[in-house]
């Protein structure tokens, strides 16, 4: 018998004699405030014929010693009836409970596809039943979230080595190499090695922003924007994309680096998505409790069915279209939105391209005095 079952058993046996006490307590109740005083009742007797209605004398009652005596044994025969029904009672209200943990025991074994399933009737604890069956359901697709990531994750790290390693060897392999063989080499090495080392950012930064946010400070979109506009001014230059921004003052409170983060990947994925002579449209305002941010920007036509899978690691819009990004881009935005608990909004552009809106709380929700609003104050 293992102590989980002991500690059930034991659980069963407290619910039965708190329950056989408390009828063996209401029974001593009854013999207190009832059979006692009914001991000093006199019977009354009439003396003369049926039709007389005089009544002149009285006849003795029940003694006290029989009256006590009889609810003695009437209250010693009723300690084992209560005991039995409490046992009864108390397996009855614990039979949800060892379903619930039978069934717990399962799934910590690594059945996660089982569900407790108690069903009526409605109680406290099919209640607690059905909350931990949507637990368990939100701990299955978490953990296979978890493991498809990681293979996805695996297999972007090999890709790249596995590239460098042939590279090497094909290179060490030729006897005619020379010194600009070698160069060429060495440079496609360091191009491969920085695909790399910015596939190992981009899970650093996915990985910060799924913690959640850890400071909250006084962040001003419009700054945020301006700073990354300035920097990838020449990327998209390169590439024929025009980048135009309307903003305006746009403050709320969160991680400056996450939310940095967050604006940099959608500007990155408007400028990597799109094509010669298109462009991207940034904006940022406040919305009376809120303040929002959208980026909107030309390119291929996404079909609308294909949008939230967008937002998931290593998702690209079409299998072989690698480039240089690595399909981490929007799920980074969409951890940042949920770290600061913000609304992200997406919708296809009828003639190609993406329009994304995310919406943070104003400061005032986070005890941010009103003055920190106007950036010059």
């Amino acid at each position: 018998m293992t102590a989980r079952k002991l500690a059930r058993r034991s659980l069963q046996t407290r619910l039965a004699l708190a329950y056989a006490a408390g009828i063996h307590a209401a029974g001593i109740l009854v013999v207190v405030l009832v059979d006692v005083p009914l001991a000093g009742v006199q019977a009354t007797v009439p003396r003369g014929g049926p039709a007389s209605g005089a009544i002149t004398g009285t006849g003795s009652g029940i003694s006290l010693p029989q009256l006590l005596a009889g609810s003695a044994v009437a209250l010693t025969l009723l300690v084992p009836v209560a005991l039995a029904l409490g046992w009864y009672v108390a397996g009855r209200f614990l039979h949800p409970l060892r379903a619930i943990t039978a069934t717990a025991q399962v799934i910590s074994a690594g059945d996660l596809h089982r569900r407790l399933g108690l069903g009526e009737p409605t109680d406290e604890l099919t209640e607690l039943g059905h909350t931990l069956d949507d637990l368990f359901a939100r701990l299955e697709a978490a953990f296979d979230a978890r493991r498809h990531f990681v293979a996805n994750a695996s297999h972007e790290l090999r890709t790249p080595l596995a590239g460098l390693r042939t590279l090497l060897e094909v290179t060490l392999a030729d006897p005619d190499a020379d010194a600009g063989t070698l160069r060429s080499a060495c440079q496609e090495a360091l191009a491969l090695g920085e695909h790399q080392e910015r596939l190992v950012r981009a899970l650093l930064t996915l990985a910060t922003s799924e913690r959640g946010v850890t400071r909250r400070d006084t962040v001003d979109l419009a700054h945020v924007v301006e700073g990354v506009l300035a920097s990838r001014r020449d990327q998209a230059a390169r590439q024929g994309v025009e980048l135009a921004g309307h903003l305006t003052p746009a403050v709320t409170a969160g991680d400056p680096r996450l939310i940095e983060s967050l604006v940099a990947n959608l500007v990155d994925n408007a400028i990597r998505h799109n094509h010669a002579d298109g462009h991207v449209e940034i904006t940022t305002r406040t919305c009376g409790t809120q303040v929002a941010l959208t980026v909107t920007n030309s390119g291929p036509v996404v079909p609308g069915h294909q949008i939230r899978r967008l937002f998931h690691p290593f998702q690209r819009l079409a299998p072989d279209r690698h480039g240089d990004g690595h399909g981490l881009g929007l799920a980074i935005v969409h951890a940042v939105t949920r770290a600061h608990h913000a609304s992200l909004t997406t919708s296809a552009r009828p003639e190609g391209g993406l329009s994304v809106t995310v919406r943070f709380a104003a400061p005032a929700r986070f005890g941010v005095p009103a003055a920190l609003r106007d950036p010059g104050a």
